[in-house]
């Protein structure tokens, strides 16, 4: 379904928005999302609801909707659906983007407010390295070392993920002292998240990631260690899977 991305008026309240949202729902591909983001009892995403919009159509109706008022957003953002949620988060994505400083502001604090509902990792994915990353870059950063080391996966996951930023503005060592941290983390999300960061470091530095690798040969999550070489040579790869 094609979603036209006229701006709707700023008079648009989140009971439009849920209403459209609603009236887009798919059961079948609702049904294939709630399996894939574990939503089983025991899972990561357990208890999580989906009405089946697909990427694609989420990001068409945050343009549509980019002039929603902040407190309609932050109404969106404690929705009960995982969709609805990714929409919101997508809003606050582009108005952070193209915000000047005030607006900056209110959307970082209302996202921070909000961090509990940001709770699967796509969600944190698609938000914390485009208004977390950029809104700490030259800012204190005392933020992400209490997220870091907090017993939630989500947390955890935010402030690795804010640090995509940090890498593609060149400052790699947040990203190192953090999967550092996280070395012994036993969440596969984390050993994901930090192995995809490093991979993207080494786009950059190859050889102080590789040698960063080289040294906590042995303690780095294989699951991390395979996704932050999954771009060097086969060979190269063998080798740094065989280090012990």
């Amino acid at each position: 379904m094609t979603v036209k991305t006229q701006p709707a008026p700023s008079t648009t309240t989140a009971d439009n928005v849920r209403a459209a949202l609603t009236g887009m729902s798919d059961p079948v591909r609702a049904a294939q999302s709630a399996r894939y983001f574990k939503t089983g009892p025991g899972e990561y995403g357990e208890g999580d609801k989906f009405l089946g919009l697909s990427v694609p159509q989420l990001r068409e109706l945050a343009k549509a909707y980019r002039l929603l008022p902040l407190d309609q957003t932050d109404i969106l953002l404690t929705d009960a659906f995982h969709d609805i949620r990714s929409l919101a988060l997508m809003i606050l994505e582009l108005r952070y983007r193209k915000g000047d400083d005030a607006e900056r502001e209110r959307i970082f604090a209302l996202y921070l407010k909000r961090l509990d509902f940001v709770n699967n990792w796509d969600l944190v994915d698609g938000s914390a390295p485009y208004i977390v990353g950029p809104h700490l870059k030259d800012r204190d950063r005392a933020l992400l070392d209490e997220l870091v080391a907090s017993p939630i996966v989500w947390r955890r996951r935010v402030a690795v993920l804010a640090t995509l930023h940090f890498i593609r503005t060149g400052e790699l060592a947040p990203t190192l002292d953090f999967c550092d941290r996280l070395l012994g983390d036993r969440h596969d999300l984390m050993h994901k998240a930090c192995g995809w960061m490093l991979r993207e470091a080494m786009k950059r530095d190859q050889t102080l990631v590789e040698d960063w690798l080289i040294a906590r040969a042995g303690r780095v999550p294989r699951t991390a260690l395979r996704y932050a070489i999954e771009r060097l040579p086969p060979e190269r790869r063998r080798w740094h899977m065989g280090l012990k």
